[in-house]
């Protein structure tokens, strides 16, 4: 149980799993600005090279420590130009994210796997590309999203069955699109270290009615209706990590319904994968384990388990607030 809690915690201190940030900015004059910022757990033996090639003339380079690297270059267009990522040992990233400004606004987003180590940047944003680029990027925010996940897990739990589950992600689902879009539009403007640190509040907040088990609570009873409320503060959440990326001007409504879609479908497919395995296990024990979540063990391991990652997330983030 220790170690669990342990490889549990450490990502949401090391961040381990980010991607490598690359983000090019054009000027009208022809200058551009290149930022690279690796993932707080690069050593300066492996510090990435991120490179432009021609028609681009480097002018200026800059590196602050193994993770953030800056460098000016003279381009007479960024259409067509290759960039290319070099680690001196290994690709610790899932993925790396490029985007490119133009000078009119105009934006360039792409996602590369690990094995992927250059990108030639297209002549127009496409709208097939954008639903591509930003529906695999959803998807990643919640499976690689270990505190989405583990709320996601809770809300399982007390629902119980599987027809409950799914009216329960489709409260969740409804709440966190609206706050979704209002933020990642400007509509709305909310503190995102406050964001997150409530974000782990509402798993802290799922520990306990887990661990408790009384049933008459409104959790327990009406767990859609919870998942609505939260769900509002997890679309802030979600908005933050397209706020990283940026949204392409000219197919801003694409890239924001197939982000969400990319959620939704990484939200159905955690569903799936957990009430398969729980039809394999009763088929194999041949017990009637639909209502897992009546077994009191299960719901005080569960309950505590959850309770103790969520709680440190909780201190962390709020005093990220309180020192912001």
């Amino acid at each position: 149980m220790i170690s669990t809690l342990a490889s549990l915690i450490a990502p949401a201190i090391a961040h381990e799993s980010r991607p490598l940030f690359v983000e090019i900015s054009a000027s009208a004059s022809g200058d551009v600005l290149l930022k690279a910022t690796a993932p707080p757990s690069v050593e300066a033996a492996n510090a990435p090279a991120v490179r432009l090639g021609a028609p681009c003339a480097a002018i200026a380079e800059q590196r602050r420590g193994p993770q953030i690297f800056a460098a000016e270059y003279r381009c007479p267009n960024l259409s067509g130009v290759q960039v290319t990522i070099e680690w001196p040992a290994f690709n610790p990233s899932l993925t790396t994210i490029v985007r490119a400004i133009f000078h009119d606004g105009e934006s360039r987003t792409a996602i590369l796997e690990p094995g992927e180590a250059s990108w030639t940047m297209p002549e127009l944003e496409s709208f097939a590309g954008v639903a591509r680029s930003y529906f695999i990027i959803g998807v990643e925010h919640i499976v690689f999203g270990i505190d989405h996940l583990l709320f996601l897990a809770g809300l399982l739990f007390i629902s119980g069955k599987f027809r409950r589950a799914i009216v329960t992600a489709t409260g969740f689902t409804v709440a966190h699109s609206l706050t979704l879009a209002l933020v990642a539009l400007d509509v709305l403007a909310v503190s995102i270290p406050a964001v997150e640190a409530v974000i782990a509040l509402s798993i802290v907040f799922l520990a306990a009615e887990i661990a408790r088990g009384n049933r008459e609570t409104i959790a327990w009873r009406r767990p859609a209706l919870v998942a609505s409320a939260f769900g509002l503060v997890h679309g802030a959440g979600f908005a933050a990590a397209l706020s990283e990326i940026g949204l392409p001007a000219s197919e801003k409504t694409a890239a924001l319904l197939f982000f969400n879609l990319g959620v939704e479908a990484g939200q159905l497919s955690v569903i799936l994968a957990v009430f398969a395995l729980l039809a394999g296990a009763r088929a194999l024990v041949r017990r009637d384990l639909a209502n897992w979540n009546t077994v009191r063990p299960l719901q005080l391991s569960g309950g505590y388990a959850l309770g103790v990652v969520s709680a440190v997330w909780f201190v962390e983030r709020t005093a990220a607030v309180l020192g912001a």
